[in-house]
């Protein structure tokens, strides 16, 4: 199998927005690499689901193509490898990103070891770590610990030529924890930074849509309504753009209506959180029942 061509077709529905191809492409693509017995390929394109089926809210199918790759590389005895961390992450990630958060610490300490086997403390592939755990510890409020590894990978990052966006990224992870912990300067300091990096690039990356609703979140504190409202409709615009109407779509739009609410704009608020409803419903498979983030 000729895996630059499947890289430079998947590159290409991304870029021209096709989301809708994207699913029927990669299991194509994967059973044309189990026929061809070909485990790189196949192992490859696993981790690319993984990371798409995520990227949607399908979580189902994530876990499943997560199990099923990390068996197989376990009977090819990969357990040992920078590749068999990386996939684990992947996994971690989209355990994270659905809330079981037990599970994507216990991925995470995996890779963990694996990388003290293999790498450096200054290589870059532990800022990838030390951010994803990040993301996962502020979500089940271990937020000091969570701040602890985004500033060791923004450390790590900060020393490379070239990273302007995964510094961004960083930065915008660090300032939801700040958020949380209640140091809205920080935040607002690391979201400004963000948003000036990810603009030095024509086109930002799926990211520069949480940089985009983080600042939505430090002007609605600040009582700039507009401006909170403003910044939320960029990041929603940004998401469908890169992943279609998810999960992330859906509570966007909560924040949406919660800004419209407090603008006074009963109308906008309304469709809002009509549009929350009606996209968390169908992600989650009919089980929400409405409410609005603040």
């Amino acid at each position: 199998m000729n895996i630059d061509a499947f890289f430079e077709e998947l590159d290409s529905y991304f870029e021209k927005n096709q989301v809708e191809k994207i699913d029927d492409f990669l299991t194509a693509s994967l059973a044309q690499a189990k026929e061809e017995e070909d485990y790189a390929a196949y192992i490859s394109i696993c981790n690319e689901m993984i990371g798409f089926y995520r990227s949607i809210s399908d979580f189902k199918k994530a876990y499943e193509v997560s199990e099923d790759v990390l068996l197989l590389m376990e009977e090819l005895k990969l357990e040992n490898t920078e590749h068999f961390a990386t996939t684990l992450l992947n996994a971690a990630t989209a355990y994270s990103a659905a809330g079981d958060y037990g599970q994507a610490l216990r991925l995470y300490r995996q890779a963990m070891q694996i990388y003290e086997g293999l790498l450096k403390p200054e290589d870059y592939r532990w800022a990838g770590l030390y951010n994803n755990m990040s993301i996962m510890l502020e979500k089940s409020n271990e937020n000091e610990e969570a701040i602890a590894c985004g500033k060791k990978a923004l450390s790590i990052i900060e020393k490379q030529e070239g990273n302007e966006a995964q510094t961004a990224t960083t930065l915008t992870n660090l300032a939801l924890v700040y958020f949380k912990v209640s140091q809205n300067e920080q935040a607002k300091q690391c979201l400004e930074r963000a948003i000036a990096l990810f603009e030095q690039n024509d086109e930002p990356n799926e990211h520069y849509s949480g940089a985009l609703a983080g600042m939505g979140e430090a002007c609605y504190r600040d009582k700039e309504y507009e401006k909170s409202l403003n910044y939320y409709e960029r990041a929603l615009e940004d998401v469908k753009r890169h992943y279609g109407e998810n999960m992330s779509y859906g509570i966007l739009c909560e924040n949406c209506a919660a800004v419209c609410g407090s603008l006074g704009d009963e109308e906008r608020q309304k469709s809002y959180a009509d549009k929350a409803r009606e996209v968390i419903s169908r992600v989650q498979g009919g089980s929400y029942s409405g409410g609005m983030t603040e």
